[in-house]
């Protein structure tokens, strides 16, 4: 064994690398060092003992965030294979003292406000005149240039053949001096350090001169007998012989702001993120199971493969995983890899077990090579209290945070489930999103709700922002809904705030938003927000039952905006272009869907209010300054409603469809009439007098104006389901119904037949059900009475 240096301990280390995990405990093991000193923010010394809880499962993070400023914040994620997060579970259980040297938070939370306007030490903030700007150097990944000077192509393999598959304890890895490699590591660095400088990480020397200076302090706390764990780039930097006043200069003046800092739940999600939080490291999950699998890792890895493969209902038996591990093993002695790694049980999993089809294999790099793990911290853990509150409801309501995306379906008639959709709503509106609204059995306002839940650790931010609002989620919700509600300047805004605030059960909130809801409501005129008001109204009122809710209020104010819309809707159909035409018929949409639900739910009278809306649609379908699919949809809803004839449908249809209408608008007039999924092919497939009218008016357009209608019409006809569009087009082949023509009506000596079928038979689809016939009648019976069969065969031929 190689004598101990005098000095400090350094061992450098990759972050979140089970190979130096591995090699940190072996190295503390050797050196017994007094203590422990690790790369992390100093604030976060006081929650270090709360990694030795039982409630504390990583992943999971040290959150810090400006306390004037929640969403400033920042995360220091550790691993159970973390070389950091081992060097304080051994501190912890030897009794040795560990401490966190980085940079403060304060400061760094501070800097990183800055982002990249603060100039490298020794670099003006701004050019000189006459100077161009110096160009910032592209950031050294030093794994990768290590990496490429070996001659590998991939760093991730590289790493896994030199550090990962080669410390104590694997098979094949060689008996050496566990400080060995740390020394080798510093000495690969400190050549890094000499030929790219700061490696285009300009705060680096800000941060190791406040190592430094850490380190002095406990060089004479505990003189040479402690151990640092950081990232390898930094010990180049550590071993640098400088001043204490030349390390203190460069920490001069540096913005500072105060910061909390609380452990939080991290994912192996977050862990692979190589932007915003994450580390960047491509597999957590393979890495944890390196990390606890010491022996045989392979094989432990392919028994995990293809027990998830046979959850999934693949077949996947034990002879699939002695094969595959074979194959790993031959993979990586091809390649001359010192054990299998990743790719090569990848490869031999993908040969195996999945038949060649990277379909499972996805499924094994989601669950397994990445993971969907959550960790844990314990409630003594340090926490806003409206976080406190948030975990509080969470163990009530049976609501655990969940890594992976999940689907949840609640029934408002059961008290646990009408808690849980409420709490969901109020986070919605505090901006916590765990939960997003999904189509399911039921939608919003219904008996049934259906959500999609996924925790992200950066909700804990969210929840840290949000604690300005109140102490408790009701609390918080009900005061941004009031202040939201205050802040509106669109009415439709106050009307969706009314509605979540229904949703959500805030009944406080409730009686400010109304109040802000009338004001706005008195003072526009705007039809078209009276328009994108009104549906939200309905939903309110028509579901306020399911929650028990008091919207007498809210009726009153939805009454007065029908009345208003009814009034001033004709007048402002006219004069619209193509653009304000589609936005005004999608509003028409939606205040007709909504009197359908405020009729019988406001205190007017129901018939009344439809009949108001009636009379709107029939003088917006006689009106030729209206825009031609606003008239079109209005006689649409009318026919729909049976407040429309056939007969008066087909003749609105034909004034539109003259030759004296230009094609664009009689294509506008088509697209609202029968556009879009909601039955306007079916309604042109049952009433062939609509179909040949619109096929008679499009082989009539001229050939130089076609193309500017195709969009158009294109538009209309692709939403159509391909059945439709396919029967469509057989009854198009076919031609008009015999006995009519779509310009002159009846004609004589034809035989009129129902809608959809042609004048004559075809006997080739005829001939096709003689053979079922024959045989549903007993026909072909070996045996039977002549004049039985005879009888059969006169019934066929009638039929036929």
């Amino acid at each position: 064994m190689t004598a101990r240096p005098a000095g400090p301990l350094l061992l450098g280390v990759r972050h979140h690398g089970p190979g130096s995990a591995r090699a940190i405990r072996a190295a503390l093991d050797a050196a017994r060092p007094q203590a422990v000193l690790i790369e992390g923010p100093p604030e976060g010394d006081a929650l270090l003992p709360l990694a030795a809880d039982e409630q504390m499962r990583p992943p999971v993070a040290l959150l810090a965030h400006a306390v004037d400023d929640p969403g400033r914040a920042a995360f220091w994620p550790l691993a159970a294979f973390s070389p950091e997060w081992v060097a304080i579970r051994w501190a912890l259980a030897h009794g040795v003292p560990v401490r966190f040297i980085d940079l403060p938070a304060a400061h760094s939370l501070a800097m990183a406000e800055e982002g990249e306007r603060e100039p490298r030490p020794g670099q003006d903030a701004e050019p000189r005149p006459g100077q161009e700007a110096e160009p910032r150097p592209v950031p050294v990944d030093p794994i990768r240039v290590l990496a490429e000077t070996a001659g590998y192509d991939d760093p991730e393999r590289w790493w896994e053949d030199v550090v990962e598959h080669r410390v104590p304890g694997l098979p094949g890895a060689a008996a050496t001096d566990p400080l060995a490699a740390f020394a080798a590591l510093g000495e690969a660095m400190t050549a890094l350090r000499e030929v790219y400088g700061d490696g285009g990480h300009p705060r680096d020397a800000v941060r190791e001169a406040y190592m430094r200076i850490q380190l002095r302090a406990a060089r004479k706390e505990f003189g040479g007998a402690f151990a640092v764990v950081c990232g390898a780039w930094h010990v180049p930097a550590l071993e640098a012989r400088t001043t204490q006043t030349a390390d203190r200069a460069l920490l001069k003046g540096l913005p500072k702001v105060k910061a909390e800092l609380t452990w939080v739940p991290w994912t192996h999600q977050r862990l692979a993120r190589h932007s915003g939080y994450g580390a960047g490291i491509d597999s957590p999950g393979w890495y944890e199971h390196l990390f606890a699998s010491p022996d045989r890792p392979v094989e432990r890895w392919m028994t995990k493969v293809a027990g998830l493969l046979r959850d999934e209902d693949r077949f996947v038996s034990s002879a699939h995983v002695i094969e595959a591990v074979r194959l790993a093993d031959t993979l990586a002695a091809m390649r001359g890899r010192p054990l299998a790694g990743l790719s090569e049980t990848t490869d031999a999993v993908r040969a195996v077990m999945c038949e060649g089809s990277d379909v499972p294999l996805a499924l094994v790099r989601d669950r397994l090579v990445v993971g969907v793990t959550l960790g844990e911290v314990p409630d003594t853990a340090p926490a806003v209290p409206l976080q406190r509150d948030l975990s509080r409801r969470q163990r009530t309501l049976r609501l655990k945070p969940e890594a992976s995306e999940r689907e949840l379906e609640l029934d408002l008639r059961k008290d646990t489930d009408a808690a849980r959709s409420r709490l969901l709503h109020r986070l919605r509106l505090l901006g916590i999103d765990w939960g997003e609204p999904a189509a399911g059995r039921g939608s919003t306002g219904t008996f049934r709700e259906s959500w999609r839940l996924h925790w992200e650790p950066e909700l804990y931010v969210r929840v840290a922002e949000a604690g300005v609002w109140g102490t408790t989620v009701l609390s918080a919700a009900t005061a941004r809904a009031e202040s939201d509600a205050l802040a509106a300047t669109a009415l439709a805004e106050v009307t969706a705030l009314a509605e979540r605030c229904l949703l959500a059960g805030l009944t406080e909130a409730l009686p400010v938003v109304m109040r802000v809801l009338a004001d706005r409501a008195a003072l526009d005129a705007d039809v078209g927000h009276l328009a994108d008001a009104l549906p939200a109204l309905a939903r309110t009122l028509r579901y306020g039952d399911v929650r028990a809710t008091d919207t007498a209020a809210l009726g009153e104010v939805a009454a007065g905006l029908a009345e208003r819309i009814c009034v001033g809707l004709p007048p402002a159909c006219t004069g619209l272009d193509a653009d304000g035409a589609a936005a005004l018929r999608r509003q028409v949409d939606g205040v007709h869907t909504a009197i359908g639900l405020l009729a019988g739910a406001v205190p007017v009278n129901a018939d009344g209010l439809r009949a108001r809306w009636r009379s709107v649609l029939h003088r917006l379908t006689a009106r030729d300054t209206v825009a031609g699919v606003i008239r079109g949809r209005a006689a649409r809803l009318l026919l729909d409603d049976g407040h429309l004839a056939q007969d008066e449908a087909a003749r609105l249809m034909g004034l539109a469809l003259s030759p004296g209408t230009p094609p664009a608008d009689a294509a506008a007039w088509i697209e609202g009439f029968v556009g879009g999924a909601a039955g306007g092919g079916m309604l042109l497939v049952h009433d062939e007098r609509l179909l040949a009218l619109v096929d008679s008016w499009l082989t009539g357009v001229p050939a130089g104006t076609f193309t500017d209608v195709l969009p158009l019409l294109r538009r209309t006809f692709s939403a159509y389901e391909p059945g439709v569009r396919r029967t469509l087009g057989e009854l198009v082949r076919r031609g008009p119904a015999a006995g009519t023509d779509p310009g002159t009506g009846p004609v004589p000596g034809r035989e009129a037949t129902a809608p959809g079928f042609g004048p004559v038979l075809d006997a080739a689809r005829a001939d096709a059900v003689v053979p079922v016939l024959r045989l549903l009648l007993g026909l072909d019976a070996p045996t039977g009475a002549a004049e039985t069969s005879e009888h059969h065969e006169d019934r066929l031929g009638a039929t036929g």
